[in-house]
């Protein structure tokens, strides 16, 4: 019992050492050399930059450009400012101002491109991690590069980008009209999409990946983290980065950097400098000098190749294996043969027995059942019991990684008593070849569908190695079946854990799908347990405590605040006004203005305001009227040609605004449209009827061109928004408590006027 339960401990060790082999554990202090990454130096520019949000527009937003001018000039590198106008494929229309910078290489010419962004999402974000950690890893990184006195062959292009989160609207401005976009050949972006966890390496690229691989590899980064799967989860989220339009629109390969732990964090005030995990930015930190060292003196225009290979990352050794698609067949079909040798062997030794195999497969498949029940429930029952969590839009509750820790343990437990009976003295091999057999299946789909995952093979190989020493040995080293299993654990672990953090908690199911297919693996250890029973309550009281800690931090504090929503809408064309929120639980900040007994729904989501999530007001109430300067709408032309009418017009803000936004129901009349000379794509008009977003700057007029067929007098309603609800003197708006916080993604803290036009 006590060797069985020091597997255990191993086991358990083993999987905690896998994650925290993946990030730095100390801070590199303001006392390393010049040359090397300082991640406390960087903490003093992230204190600069982080004191207030700076979105595009406000005031903080040109004093933190200013200050990242100023560093880049200190460095010595050329800066400049580009401005100008972009639209977006989505409609959102944004004036960036990039900061942009150059240093040249010996060679001449060909550039290696820094990316990251500087504006903040509008909805209060301070931007500590995203994008300020990615600021300063690269003014700190070139600041020790510049330090070893080393010369880059390659040119270094530093692009600090405006309006990525609104649109990716800076980058769109550089690709498409900046002269330097023309020499770059590869781009190294960082980005954040929490406060902490490890960074992680996103491969984007429209050709092969085996050079990109093979250079990062050789850069010989300090932990590695990335393999050929990740690229294709990251597609899954809800959104792309700026290295997305160097890939889509300059067919511009490179790497994005990453770290998404704390995802509770993004796009709030909470992003602050204080909850920034300072490991994540000393993990990018490494990442950017051995970028740096490498790549600036590669050849960048040999990184193109129609070939693609599988990668993962090691972290025993701290590398990544890599090897190539072509030999994601052969392994198949090698580790086939192999079962199939090892299951010959098995039953001409008399060892493996149909009977055995196939209770041991029933075991298998109520565990795969019922842990895929509980994981696709977990996350609907969780915000039945606790609905305020419906009010964390990302999906992720403060409280997330108890929920993780707890239902993986309820998931092992499920495991032990659908295994309990299944106790054999002669061997455990027949467990294990129903769940080897799954995952060859697996293996095969995944080479057939998802070519990068194939390396779900490897752990396979030790599996059938472990059926081959269980048939072998009457009683084998409980221990060496342990360590057969470390590639497993090491290899697809971390995905337990990453899915549901990345993707919100609603991916629990994939958690507790991947612990039942990584424990029937490991079941040549578990199956020498006589008492799996025992085993299984000592897991469901784990889960329980796991499930109380969460329950104990189910509420909102000053260090797990509410997010919440108010706006005040004043409807121009009835003169009627409302309070409106998102929220689905009214407090002690929007019940005063909402009442007990809120209006249910609302005509306003009629036109549903862009957001990430398109999230839609929940409540509503009458509002006393204000007198709110609208904007000035003049009809410069309305001419027929050819029996095609030309409509321009223009909307100039009479206020200080931030935000417009136009729908139409008649949008589909509409031939083609321009924006500020831009055309609006076709397919955009008909999108939840919404035409345009358009973030303001300089109070800058909105100038539309409208083509339509003669006759035809389409309507458009305007949303005109201004982010100072809390601050207008008409107001009186008290300040949240300190457990509570504007509400992420949505439009909030605003003060909007709705009115409709005709064009008459």
């Amino acid at each position: 019992m006590i060797k069985k339960g020091m597997a255990i401990a191993l086991l358990i060790a083993i999987v905690f050492w896998s994650f925290s082999a993946l990030i730095p554990s100390e801070i590199s202090s303001i006392d390393v050399p010049e040359t090397q990454f300082s991640s406390h130096r960087a903490l003093i520019h992230l204190k600069a930059i982080s004191k207030a949000p700076h979105y595009l527009g406000s005031e903080e937003h040109d004093r933190v450009r200013d200050y990242i001018m100023n560093q880049l000039q200190d460095l010595g590198l050329t800066t400049q400012i580009q401005e100008g106008w972009s639209l977006d494929a989505s409609g959102n229309l944004a004036k960036p101002r990039n900061i942009v910078a150059r240093l040249k290489g010996s060679d001449g010419g060909k550039a290696l491109l820094l990316s990251t962004h500087y504006d903040t999402d509008p909805s209060s974000a301070i931007g500590a991690s995203d994008a300020g950690s990615g600021i300063v890893t690269i003014l700190e990184g070139l600041r020790a590069f510049l330090s070893s006195g080393i010369k880059p062959k390659n040119d270094i292009i530093v692009l600090i980008t405006d309006a990525e989160e609104l649109g990716l609207n800076g980058a769109h401005l550089f690709v498409n009209q900046h002269e330097w976009a023309k020499d770059v050949q590869m781009v190294l972006n960082l980005e954040a999409r929490g406060s902490g966890g490890p960074g992680i390496m996103f491969i984007e690229t429209n050709q092969g990946n085996a050079k990109l691989i093979q250079g990062f590899k050789a850069a010989e980064p300090a932990y590695p983290l990335g393999n050929s799967l990740f690229y294709s989860i990251y597609k899954i989220l809800p959104n792309d980065t700026d290295l997305t339009v160097f890939r889509e629109q300059a067919d511009i390969s490179g790497f994005n950097f990453a770290f998404i732990d704390d995802h509770f964090d993004y796009h709030t005030e909470l992003d602050n400098y204080d909850r920034l995990d300072r490991s994540s930015l000393e993990h990018q930190g490494t990442y950017m000098m051995a970028m740096l060292n490498y790549f600036t003196q590669a050849n960048l225009e040999d990184l193109e190749s129609p070939d693609d290979e599988v990668y993962f990352n090691m972290p025993i050794f701290n590398t990544m294996v890599v090897y190539p698609f072509s030999w994601i067949v052969p392994m198949l079909i090698l580790a086939i043969f192999a079962f199939i040798w090892v299951l010959r062997y098995g039953f001409r030794n008399k060892v493996l027995h149909l009977k055995a195999i196939g209770k041991g497969a029933l075991s298998f498949f109520i565990a795969l059942i019922l842990a895929g029940l509980l994981g696709y429930f977990a996350w609907p029952a969780l915000k039945l019991v606790y609905p305020q969590y419906n009010e964390i839009l990302q999906g992720f509750t403060y409280n997330g990684h108890d929920y993780i820790a707890a239902f993986m343990a309820l998931t092992v437990a499920i495991c032990c008593f659908a295994y309990h009976g299944t106790y054999s003295k002669v061997s455990s091999g027949n467990l294990l070849v129903i769940p080897i057999a799954v995952w060859l299946l697996l293996c095969t789909g995944l080479a057939v569908k998802l070519k990068g995952a194939s390396f779900f093979i490897i752990p396979v190989y030790f599996a059938i190695l472990s059926l081959f020493v269980v048939i072998r040995q009457k009683a084998p080293d409980i221990f060496l079946l342990v360590l057969l299993g470390v590639p497993l654990l090491t290899i697809i672990g971390p995905f337990v854990q990453m899915f549901p953090v990345g993707l919100g908690l609603k991916m629990l199911i994939s958690s507790t799908l991947f612990v039942v297919l990584m424990f029937s693996l490991l079941i040549a250890v578990f199956g020498t347990f006589k008492h799996k029973r025992r085993w299984g309550y000592l897991f469901v009281l784990l889960a329980g405590y796991f499930i109380i800690s969460a329950h104990g931090h189910s509420d909102f504090s000053s260090e797990r605040p509410k997010p919440n929503s108010l706006l005040y809408v004043f409807d121009a064309d009835d003169s009627t006004a409302v309070w409106a929120t998102y929220d689905k639980i009214l407090d002690g900040f929007t019940t005063p203005f909402l009442g007990e007994n809120p209006n249910d729904k609302s005509s306003l989501n009629r036109y549903v305001i862009d957001s990430k999530y398109h999230t839609g007001f929940t409540f509503t109430r009458k509002a006393p009227i204000q007198h709110l300067d609208q904007f000035k709408y003049q009809k410069e032309r309305d001419t027929i040609i050819e029996g095609i009418r030309h409509v321009k017009m223009t909307l100039t803000p009479q206020r200080p605004v931030n935000r417009i936004e136009l729908f139409s129901d008649t949008a589909h009349t509409i031939k083609t449209i321009q924006v500020n000379g831009m055309p609006l794509k076709r397919e955009n008009s008909a999108k939840r009827q919404r035409l345009l977003t358009y973030y303001v700057s300089d109070q800058d007029a909105l100038v539309l061109e409208f083509e339509m067929p003669e006759g035809e007098k389409p309507s458009i309603t305007i949303y005109e928004a201004s982010y100072d609800l809390l601050t207008h003197h008409t107001f009186d708006i008290p300040a949240r408590s300190d457990h509570m916080i504007p509400k992420p993604f949505v439009l909030n803290d605003a003060v909007v006027v709705r009115k409709t036009i005709t064009m008459d």
